[in-house]
Formats: C-alpha cells, sequence, structure tokens
C-alpha cells in the first residue's frame, strides 16, 4: 500500500468560500477526493472580506503572524474551519489586503493595483503557516498565478529549510490568459532578488510575470486537460509562454479535471423542481417548463431550448453567440436562456434580447447557483462557444443532465465531447471548429433539426452522455500517480 502523502494546496479560491471559476470548483473537489485515497489535505486561502465568518463557522487558529516580504515583515491572523469532507482550510486574513468587495478586482471590473503584492504576500504567508505550525508537507500544490511563486520561494527562500525544502512543487495552471503580469515596481516587496529578474525566471517584456516564474521553479507543472496541454504549446494557445511549456517536456502535463458529482447529479439535486436519473427521466420535462416560465419563454415541450450559464468574457465567445442567436431567430423554431455576467456592453446586448424576441430569449444578468442548476436541468441543448476552454466544468454537468453539449473543439471540450455522427447517432454532443457567428448558429442548427427530425438519434445521444463518468475520484488518481513521480524525481 502506498503511504499517505501530506498535501497543501494554495490557492486564491475555494468552493463554497470564494469563486469567480473553475479554479474555486477544483480545489473546493480535489482534495475531497483525495482524502477518500487516504491523504492528508490541507487547503489555504485568503480571507476576502465576503467571506462570512459566522456562515462558515470559522475559528482563529493562529493569532499573528509574521511574514518577511523583501525586508519589510507583514501582519496577518488565520482563520480556520472544516470544510464539508473533512478537509481543514486555513483562511489568511489581512485586511489591509483582503478586506475589499472584490477577489481581483473593483466595482468597475478594473484589477486592484496591488494585486502583485498581495498574492505575493499570500503565497508567501502559506508558507510561513507551515513553518509555524510545523507542517512538513509532501506536496506544496500551486493554483494558477496567484501562487506560482510558491515555487520559487521555497527554492529560494527556502532551500535549507527542513519543514519545506523535501516537499514538491506542483504548478497547475487553470488558464494561460491569466499570468500575473505587472510592472516591476512590485519587485522589491516580492524579494526574490533582482538577479532572477531575467527573461529566463520572471522578467518578462520589462515586467513581473508570475505564472512564468512559477513554470521555471516548479518541480512539475500541469493544466486541466490533455488537449489544452498540446494547444498551449502553440503559438495560437500559450500566450507567449508556450516555449517555456515546451521545454518542460515530460514536466509539462494534462490531467483532466472531474465533476462533483455530490453537488451536479439529476437524481440528487435539491435546486431542481423534479430530480429524474437515466432510468426515469420524466422529471426532466418538469424542469423545462419550470425553465421556460421563469425566463418568460414560450412554456412549449416540443421546442428546442438551449441554455448558457458563462461568464461574459472574450474567451467564452459569448460576443459570437449573441450574433448567432440573432441568425437563428430568423429561420429556426428554438429558445434560449443565458444566464452570465462581465463585460458590461454584452450584458446590455443580451439584457435586450427578451425584449427583442419575447417569449423566446430570456437572460438573467449576474450569477444564481440554483438557475445555473435548473438551466443545466431544464434546457435540451447546452452551449459553450469559447475562444479557448482549459477543461470546462459545465459540458459534463451537462451530460450528466442528459443536456447535449454545442461545443467548439478546443481544450476540455474536444476532450469530453464526442462528436454526433448523423448516419450512426452516435456521439454526445455537437461541436464546431471555426470561431465565428455562423459556425455557431450552423451548429445550433444542427442540433434543432436533429431534435425535430432525427429523435431516436436524440434518445440514443442522452442515454450515452447520462451515463459518462467524469468522477474526481478518476481524475484524483493521476494526481495521484503524477505526485508520486515527481517525489520520485526528487529522490524520494
Amino acid at each position: 500500500m502506498n503511504p499517505q502523502l501530506n498535501i497543501i494546496m494554495m490557492a486564491s479560491e475555494c468552493v463554497p468560500y470564494a469563486k469567480t471559476g473553475g479554479l474555486a470548483d477544483v480545489v473546493g473537489a480535489l482534495p475531497k477526493a483525495l482524502k477518500k485515497m487516504g491523504h492528508n489535505v490541507r487547503i489555504i486561502i485568503p480571507k476576502y472580506a465576503s467571506i462570512d465568518s459566522e456562515k462558515y463557522q470559522l475559528d482563529r487558529f493562529q493569532a499573528t503572524m509574521g511574514v518577511w516580504m523583501g525586508g519589510i515583515q507583514e501582519w496577518c491572523s488565520v482563520d480556520t474551519c472544516m470544510m464539508e469532507g473533512d478537509i481543514p482550510v486555513y483562511f489568511i486574513e489581512s485586511w489591509h489586503y483582503f478586506g475589499r468587495t472584490g477577489i481581483y478586482n473593483d466595482a468597475n471590473n478594473r484589477d486592484y493595483i496591488d494585486n502583485p503584492r498581495r498574492f505575493a504576500f499570500f503565497t508567501r504567508a502559506c508558507l510561513q503557516l507551515c513553518i509555524d505550525q510545523n507542517w512538513q508537507p509532501d506536496i506544496l500544490h500551486l493554483h494558477d498565478w496567484q501562487t506560482a511563486l510558491g515555487a520559487a520561494y521555497q527554492k529560494v527562500w527556502h532551500w535549507d529549510e527542513p519543514r519545506l525544502n523535501k516537499a514538491a512543487t506542483v504548478l497547475t495552471i487553470h488558464n494561460m490568459a491569466h499570468q500575473g503580469h505587472y510592472s516591476k515596481d512590485a519587485y522589491e516587496y516580492i524579494g526574490l532578488g533582482w538577479e532572477r529578474f531575467t527573461p529566463d525566471q520572471l522578467e518578462d517584456q520589462g515586467g513581473i510575470n508570475f505564472l512564468k516564474g512559477g513554470i521555471q521553479f516548479a518541480d512539475i507543472v500541469n493544466t486541466v486537460s490533455p488537449t489544452y496541454a498540446h494547444e498551449t504549446r502553440t503559438s495560437n494557445m500559450g500566450h507567449g509562454l508556450q516555449s517555456y511549456l515546451y521545454y518542460r517536456g515530460k514536466a509539462y502535463t494534462g490531467i483532466l479535471n472531474g465533476v462533483d458529482y455530490e453537488n451536479w447529479d439529476p437524481a440528487t439535486d435539491p435546486h431542481i423542481p423534479a430530480n429524474y436519473s437515466l432510468e426515469d427521466r420524466s422529471g426532466k420535462a418538469t424542469c423545462k417548463a419550470e425553465l421556460q416560465k421563469m425566463f418568460g419563454l414560450e412554456v412549449n415541450p416540443e421546442i428546442p431550448l438551449v441554455g448558457v450559464v458563462s461568464r461574459f468574457a472574450d474567451q467564452k465567445g459569448l460576443d459570437l453567440f449573441y450574433q448567432a442567436i440573432h441568425r437563428c431567430m430568423q429561420n429556426m423554431e428554438v429558445q434560449f436562456v443565458v444566464l452570465g455576467s462581465g463585460d458590461k456592453l454584452l450584458e446590455t446586448h443580451y439584457m435586450q434580447l427578451p425584449a427583442q424576441y419575447p417569449g423566446k430569449v430570456g437572460t438573467f444578468v449576474g450569477y444564481s447557483n440554483p438557475k445555473a442548476h435548473l438551466i443545466e436541468a431544464g434546457a435540451d441543448f447546452f452551449g459553450m462557444p469559447s475562444r479557448f476552454e482549459p477543461c470546462g466544468l459545465n459540458q459534463m454537468y451537462s451530460l450528466k443532465y442528459g443536456t447535449l453539449p454545442i461545443v467548439r473543439n478546443t481544450g476540455g471540450l474536444a476532450d469530453t465531447v464526442e462528436q454526433y455522427i448523423e448516419s450512426t447517432g452516435q456521439g454526445t454532443g455537437f461541436k464546431f471548429n471555426d470561431n465565428t457567428p455562423a459556425a455557431i448558429a450552423n451548429t445550433i442548427g444542427w442540433a434543432v433539426s436533429t431534435y425535430y427530425d432525427r429523435p431516436h438519434h436524440m434518445e440514443v445521444m442522452i442515454q450515452r452522455a447520462m451515463q459518462k463518468n467524469f468522477s474526481w475520484e478518476q481524475s484524483a488518481k493521476q494526481y495521484e500517480d503524477m505526485y508520486r513521480m515527481v517525489l520520485h524525481w526528487k529522490g524520494r
């Protein structure tokens, strides 16, 4: 039997405490799967002002903790609670850095100007907590640019610290587009030495690049799907760091994210009006009717309904989807429900659609977890027109809910959705390649025609989709294998 591993997860988000995207879902779910495999996992995140101490029953864990940053000692405290699955979570509390409304951005969606200081401090604080509490991790698991410098701090500042220097550093990249690229003004505070402010380490176009530094210093790097690992080694998807990933060789790999089926299963989902399963799907019709009613659509079970839950960001392709909806409204009998927020212009565009197409298009600007679950359950199809998608989770939720995905053939979407074959009825969804409104509209048309003209194929595809299993147990086993491989490389 393999020995237990002591794993520290350092991240800027974790469900249910703080979330802006899929990173939070991963950090909230992967530790639970690793715990079930017998490993000891601790999660450390910032204590944002939005985290309700009473709601989550946070207790003070360490009253004061000094953190050295480039010759300056900062002070913070640490709270803790036990997450579902018996996972301890620790919260670094610094009102100066985290006592504000947003996680990364202000109310106008602009980056906080001190983000490099905020997350460099948080990363150092995570390591200091290990030292103060005498934790001796086998794995320091870093997530995205916000904690990527943990690998550099371990090797530069803590090379002789017995509680940290034997740990293997693992960096998971959830989105290459977000690299933590900032002015060098904060570099002195970060405190990694100007001799490392070079193009092959931390410097990038005259500024600091947190993710680049993590890629260079981490013992092993992975991203969240095999196809995205391949794509990010190319100039199209590497966002300027493709050569650094390429030269990592076998120390850069892709592991598909899993799904937390405890929260995303139509048979047990508490957010939907009727539960259903592969064996008895009758409840899905009730969910569709409720979804149509909630969003002001014509309540008609015969009309196919396409749902979307997404951030309104360039990556997600919702600007192209908006144009595709207009095309579809000209010649198709189809309905759309869109839930999302982000880009203010896109928010305005989508808010106007229900008035332009009454009874056919419904929009909710913002985020609502119950509405997101109802869309997954009540829609017939789920749209994800991403320009790129490291992994994506909603398409995997959709498969479980018997809601066939309509997706661009990229990243994790390519890895998880099987293309419909019209001659046989095989597949689990509809994929397109071109990044255009016409390609999206044509693929929606293909799905709609299948709904009307080939209902027997729809039945076969839905059954196949609902049988797919993307549980975290499978992905966690791959993470465990990666952990053991990198420890072997380090001679442990």
